[in-house]
């Protein structure tokens, strides 16, 4: 069974990043699913979606809805229209890893449709792979609709700041009342965090594994559209996430 992963936190404590440091590190076959709707984890992985042909789940399924107004046939369900486009249209591979994005939501209403067919479908194409990473959006509006039922390991992204600690409980809670079962739940610093603000996540009664060290390099390699997987091997960013992952049994 795939180890499974999310990364979350509130808006600007590098989920992103760290998934995209993390991937250098994880086990292949790797799954990245993305919820973010910016696709900023393809822009780090130097994905290119449009020049190999892949959509988002968003548009795929805007299209799937247009087509069910036409003429597709009735016999052919929304959901599995959609599991197959998911497969050929949307599944980006590379030989460190492959992924799926959500993308920007194209139709009216909230992201209910498409954080359903992920739910449905990540079970079964995590059976491909040794590791399935979620990168989770700021808000909890995807864990409240168990995108992933089941996680291993949860690592929450903070700032040093009373929001983010605030947002920790609040991320506990909603993952008390919808069921999510988790085994681990992590906290990891921004670079932002000195010793002192690092006492407070020391002290918050969960696991802290260390902050991600500053590197000037993730910024400009970010503003060059280059691949974080390219980062030289002494990278302070790159050592940080690999001795984080080491505390949470990733070697």
């Amino acid at each position: 069974m795939a180890r499974r992963i999310v990364s979350t936190g509130r808006g600007g404590t590098g989920k992103s990043t760290f998934v995209a440091l993390a991937t250098r590190f994880l086990k292949p076959p790797t799954l990245l699913v993305d919820l973010d709707p910016d696709l900023s984890l393809a822009d780090m992985l130097g994905a290119d979606f449009a020049r190999e042909g892949k959509r988002t789940v968003s548009e795929v399924l805007y299209d799937v809805i247009a087509r069910r107004k036409s003429n597709i046939s009735p016999s052919i369900t929304t959901n599995e229209l959609m599991e197959s486009l998911l497969w050929s249209d949307c599944l980006y591979e590379s030989a460190k890893f492959d992924l799926i994005t959500l993308g920007t939501k194209l139709t009216e209403g909230c992201y209910c449709a498409p954080d359903n067919l992920l739910r449905r479908t990540i079970p079964k194409l995590a059976k491909n792979y040794v590791t399935v990473v979620v990168d989770s959006p700021a808000g909890v509006e995807h864990l409240n609709r168990k995108v992933m039922s089941e996680v291993d390991d949860m690592f929450v992204l903070c700032d040093p700041s009373d929001k983010s600690l605030k947002h920790i409980t609040r991320i506990e809670e909603i993952l008390r009342q919808v069921g999510t079962k988790y085994n681990h739940l992590y906290l990891v610093g921004s670079h932002e965090f000195n010793e002192q603000a690092e006492d407070m996540l020391r002290s918050s009664g969960q696991a802290y594994l260390g902050r991600i060290d500053h590197d000037p390099e993730v910024e400009k390699y970010n503003l060059e559209g280059r691949s974080l997987l390219r980062l030289p091997d002494d990278s302070p960013a790159l050592l940080s996430v690999q001795r984080i992952l080491a505390k949470a049994g990733y070697r």
